[in-house]
């Protein structure tokens, strides 16, 4: 009887059980939650409150944010610590087409120019403004802009072969030299205040309970349908490949495979997805500055995925929702000491746990299974005394 070869997709519906838990949950959460906000009464115990919508829509734009970073890292080996900016330039598009929504309802009431800009002197609005007053233009940039400056930092630095640590510190850099750039006035993003006091997205207000559940509501059906995405690649012969390149990059080259190409391709996707979580964000908070490109914000989307479970794609969605729940709770009850707590974690994880809270429950699992095996195997090869026994009596 021959066996059907599997695809990527059959190979995601029957190898992934942990994505398709995943997946169900999130598809759960995002029909539950906006039910339980919008139909409950709020005198119910079982009411969502919209800070709650709010801040759980922020947990799933960082775990769209993890994804992309696992997407480089668990597969390819490459190790980003500025994908930050990425995230970054996203929200600021966004912040863009948000600050031109405004036209005259901001404090001063220039129909054109943004508050920062009056206030600053501007008398004309900056050319790559030019468009932002289009949601569909906005949309564009969100995936373009970081894209772009993926390709061109990856084809430099991949066509160098750059790898490893030095990688790593040259886009710690990237994102250092951005954040700089960016908290300057002249630069015609807001400065250090950054883009905030925002109204409205395409005729909605922001301040409305059904604006914000529906953000939230596009945050997990994006982070469903990157999710499937990036599983068909890293399932496919393509991902194969990437798994190769993380392991063996020379002995891959020296295979014939055009080993740059995939990292390249695969860099700009991790962009682009990051600019998109960076993107739903936005709204959702009300704010971005350059803060958002610091390089420890970009360290701390590591240890997102590393304690989830590098390698595993539901582990980084996982490990950033645990992450941040604790960061949102610690920092309310331990402000002084949450950041030693951080780097506390960090370090426990790659001591204690190098595969993540996901590796640990498989690396159990497995532990589990091979015990129950090695029983039933015992129990097989035990002897049976077939024969009667003799008799005692005189």
């Amino acid at each position: 009887m021959t066996s059907i070869p599997k695809g990527p997709m059959l190979k995601f519906l029957t190898e992934d059980a942990g994505g398709k838990r995943l997946l169900i949950a999130l598809a759960v959460l995002t029909v539950a939650v906006p039910f339980f906000n919008l139909a409950v009464p709020e005198s119910s115990a079982f009411h969502v409150s919209t800070y709650t919508v709010a801040l759980l829509g922020k947990y799933l734009c960082y775990g769209l944010l993890a994804l992309a970073v696992d997407l480089i890292w668990g597969y390819c080996g490459i190790l980003s610590l500025g994908h930050g900016a990425f995230f970054a330039l996203g929200g600021y598009a966004m912040g863009m087409y948000l600050m031109r929504q405004i036209g005259d309802r901001g404090v001063y009431g220039n129909p054109l120019l943004p508050d920062f800009m009056v206030f600053l002197n501007w008398t004309e609005l900056p050319w790559y403004w030019y468009g932002f007053d289009s949601f569909l233009f906005a949309m564009v940039m969100v995936a373009l802009v970081p894209g772009l400056l993926a390709f061109l930092f990856g084809y430099l630095a991949f066509r160098s072969r750059v790898t490893g640590v030095y990688l790593s510190i040259i886009t710690q850099a990237l994102t250092y030299a951005l954040m700089l750039a960016f908290f300057q006035n002249d630069m015609g993003f807001g400065g250090n205040n950054g883009l905030t006091d925002f109204k409205d997205i395409l005729g909605f207000s922001l301040q409305e309970d059904s604006t914000k559940v529906a953000l939230f509501a596009a945050s997990g059906v994006v982070l469903i349908l990157s999710y499937i995405l990036c599983r068909y690649i890293v399932a496919s012969k393509y991902g194969r490949i990437l798994v190769a390149v993380r392991d063996a990059e020379s002995r891959t080259r020296f295979m014939g495979y055009r080993v740059e190409h995939y990292k390249l391709f695969v860099f700009m996707l991790s962009a682009v997805l990051a600019g998109i979580a960076g993107a739903l964000y936005v709204p959702q908070v009300g704010i971005i500055n350059p803060g958002e490109f610091a390089p420890l914000y970009s360290i701390e989307i590591i240890i997102w995925v590393a304690v989830g479970g590098r390698g595993f794609l539901y582990g980084a969605v996982i490990g950033a929702l645990v992450v941040n729940y604790a960061k949102t709770y610690f920092t309310a009850a331990f402000p002084e000491i949450w950041l030693f707590m951080l780097g506390g974690l960090f370090v426990l994880t790659t001591l204690f746990l190098p595969r993540g809270i996901v590796g640990l429950a498989s690396d159990i699992k497995e532990k589990m299974l091979a015990k129950k095996v090695q029983k039933q195997a015992d129990v097989k090869d035990e002897p049976v005394d077939t024969l009667p026994k003799a008799s005692t009596e005189v």
